[in-house]
This record gives structure tokens, C-alpha cells and sequence, in this order.
């Protein structure tokens, strides 16, 4: 006789954690189902940020900004070993596009939907300290604006959300390999391959949390459900051996006005990242020498000892895959809002995951649950993902 579940969760990167842990804190079963690793994919190849995407503001998502300050500031709280508050600097020059007095608005709005608290304080810093930055080129600097972020290792992260998720009651098989589910009128049937062997359960929700793998899962669904126009979009990032010093630099790079972070990271500098739309598998992104040029070139723009790319050793680039709404325009202005589809209105049997951010991971968790609370037995909750420390 196969097991059953109240969720079954295939990935095991954040948001399948994520679900996972809010799932098993509602004292729901859950067996998570991942192919390689926990984080394998685009969860551990992210910019290692825990923010409000001070650059939403630009097009108008508040809520989105809102919503992520919060989390940071309870992932904060809950894990201090793993999200760390950093300095961020933003120098504005002669010829950068925002202005001095746009984001000096930005940022007030930044930290009244910040709640005015420590990590929401901002300002500039004297020119009398500008030698302090590093290396920052001077000519032609008008202002360095200073707030706060988060910074966090999204490997280590994703991973402790997993384990408080295990330690909740859920289960994590690894290396399973999901090969398609039949939805009845009130169960899924899932197959699966784990231990060498074909094996089957049975689930009353199945959570498609597969990242850039998401469109794809879903067409192994039977009978056929719908998938939206989406779009997978590669980002790179660089690892240099030298280290900064002052903080995290947010910069506008000269050539199209998109943001760079430049990062100390694990005792290097961390450089990324870019926009590149993507097909194929996902498993083949790879860092296109263009990718590395542009950051490169985005990285001497503004720190003269990197001038030289003869001598700009690259120790290390990686490249993940964000997956975007559909559209026109260039992803950098696309919509980062996370995407819950489920199979049919009431009583859904599937959820899909599609796209979202690393910082608002438990709040897409809490809503996705609430997508699918119809389908499951109530039980009693055993914890609430507010108040469980990650570590």
C-alpha cells in the first residue's frame, strides 16, 4: 500500500523549504521530494540578499517593498547567526541617471515602509571619510548616499529551513526524483523514483516548487493544467580574491542604468549580477564571457585598481535563473511579484510555484499554504513560522 500525505512538495530549494516548514508547522504530513541537493539550484546562486528592493520603488511595487522589509526584519530576528545587517553605498556622480534628490526620496519612503527603525536609518557620508570607501573613483562624485540591507548565505539559509521543517515532522527524500502525478477528484497520485526503484504515494496537494524546473514539472501533470507565459532569465555573478572593506556598494552601471551590487562575500568580493534571458535546460546556465565583460566593466567603472583586466583575477562565477512573468521590456522592470497558480479554484490538488524572491520566502510559504488550506484536514498547529529561530 503506498504512504500518504497531506503535502508533497517537489524541490528543496527556499520555497520548497519554505512551504515545507509552514506545512509541517500547521501539523500538516509532508514528504519532500529533490533530485540533487538541498539549494542545488537558483536558491544558492542568488545575490546572498535579504532586502526590500530599494529599486522597486521605481515601478511602483510597495507592497512587494513592504512586504520584504518585514520579512527582513524578522529574519533578522529569528536568525541572526545567517542574516546580518550590512552598509550599503550609493555614489552619485555627474552623469548618473538618478538624481541625488530621487533618491534621497527613495530612501525616506524606503524607511517609512521600514517602520523608522535602526535598519530603516539612512544619510550620506561626509566627503571628509570618502577616502574610506575602498577605492571608490572620486572624480566627478557628487554625494554617497548610506542605509541598510541584509546579507545572508542562501545555501546555508535554505538548508535551515529545511531542517526546521524536519525537526516539525516533515520528511526529505534525497536523491527522489519526481516523474509525473495524476490528480484525482480529491487525492494526487504521485510517482517517483527514489533508492534506484519507481514508488508511488498518494498526496491531497502536491506543491510544484521546482524553480526554473516549475514549467516544466507541470506539464507531467495528468489530466493537463494550465501554465502561465513565463520567462527564465539567467543572472551571473563574479567572485574576485581582494576583499572591501566598508560595506556593499550599489551601483548604476553607465551602460543601460541597471543595479550592480559589488559585496565583500566569505572573504572576497562578490559582483553581480546581470539579466540575460535564457532557454534550454536549466541545468546548462552557465556565465557567458559577455556576462563577465559587463561586470567587469561595471566593476572598473567605478574602482580604479580594477582598471587593469589583465590583472583582474576571477576566482570563481556562477549563474542562476530567476523565472519572470512573460512579457514585453526588459526583465530588470519585470514584475518580481511570486506567482501561485493552482489547478482549479476550490479544493486545489496542485500548487505551482513560479518565480519570487529569496528575502520574502516565508511569506509566500504562509500564503501558498492558505491557497491550499481547503484541501486539508484541519490539525493542530504545532508551532507558527513567525517565532521559529533558524540556525
Amino acid at each position: 500500500m503506498s504512504e500518504r500525505w497531506d503535502v508533497v512538495i517537489a524541490g528543496a530549494g527556499i520555497h520548497g523549504a519554505g512551504i515545507a516548514q509552514a506545512a509541517a508547522a500547521a501539523g500538516h504530513s509532508v514528504l519532500v521530494l529533490e533530485r540533487t541537493a538541498i539549494a542545488a539550484g537558483s536558491s544558492s546562486r542568488s545575490s546572498k540578499l535579504i532586502h526590500g528592493g530599494l529599486r522597486y520603488l521605481e515601478s511602483g511595487q510597495l507592497q512587494l517593498v513592504h512586504e520584504s522589509l518585514r520579512e527582513r526584519a524578522l529574519m533578522l530576528r529569528l536568525a541572526p547567526e545567517l542574516v546580518r545587517l550590512q552598509t550599503f553605498y550609493i555614489p552619485v556622480y555627474r552623469r548618473t541617471r538618478r538624481r541625488p534628490w530621487q533618491l534621497r526620496i527613495g530612501l525616506a519612503l524606503y524607511a517609512a515602509l521600514a517602520g523608522l527603525d535602526r535598519s530603516a536609518h539612512f544619510g550620506t557620508v561626509p566627503r571628509s571619510r570618502w577616502g574610506e570607501l575602498d577605492g571608490l573613483e572620486l572624480n566627478g562624485l557628487e554625494t554617497v548616499f548610506w542605509y541598510h540591507d541584509a546579507q545572508t548565505d542562501d545555501a546555508l539559509l535554505t538548508a535551515a529551513v529545511m531542517r526546521s521543517a524536519q525537526s516539525l515532522g516533515a520528511r526529505l527524500e534525497l536523491p527522489a526524483e519526481l516523474l509525473g502525478a495524476t490528480l484525482g477528484d480529491a487525492a494526487v497520485w504521485v510517482r517517483y523514483r527514489s533508492e534506484g526503484r519507481e514508488q508511488q504515494c498518494q498526496a491531497r496537494v502536491l506543491v510544484n516548487a521546482a524553480g526554473p524546473w516549475a514549467g516544466t514539472l507541470a506539464r507531467c501533470i495528468e489530466p493537463a493544467v494550465a501554465v502561465p507565459a513565463l520567462e527564465l532569465v539567467q543572472g551571473t555573478h563574479l567572485e574576485l580574491p581582494e576583499v572591501l572593506q566598508a560595506g556593499v556598494y550599489y551601483l548604476e552601471s553607465p551602460r543601460d542604468g541597471r543595479a550592480i551590487f559589488v559585496m565583500p562575500w566569505h572573504g572576497r568580493t562578490l559582483v553581480g549580477t546581470t539579466e540575460v534571458h535564457f532557454s534550454g535546460e536549466p541545468a546548462a546556465c552557465t556565465p557567458g564571457r559577455h556576462e563577465v565583460h559587463y561586470l567587469l566593466g561595471v566593476l572598473s567603472h567605478y574602482f580604479p585598481r580594477w582598471r587593469d583586466s589583465r590583472g583582474v583575477q576571477v576566482c570563481n562565477a556562477f549563474s542562476g535563473l530567476r523565472v519572470l512573468p512573460g512579457g514585453s521590456g526588459h526583465a530588470f522592470h519585470r514584475s518580481r511579484e511570486t506567482l501561485l497558480c493552482t489547478d482549479r479554484p476550490q479544493r486545489p490538488r496542485l500548487l505551482s510555484v513560479y518565480g519570487g524572491k529569496l528575502t520574502t520566502w516565508r511569506a509566500v510559504a504562509a500564503r501558498a499554504l492558505r491557497r491550499i488550506a481547503a484541501s486539508l484536514p484541519v490539525r493542530p498547529a504545532l508551532a507558527r513560522t513567525d517565532r521559529l529561530p533558524l540556525r
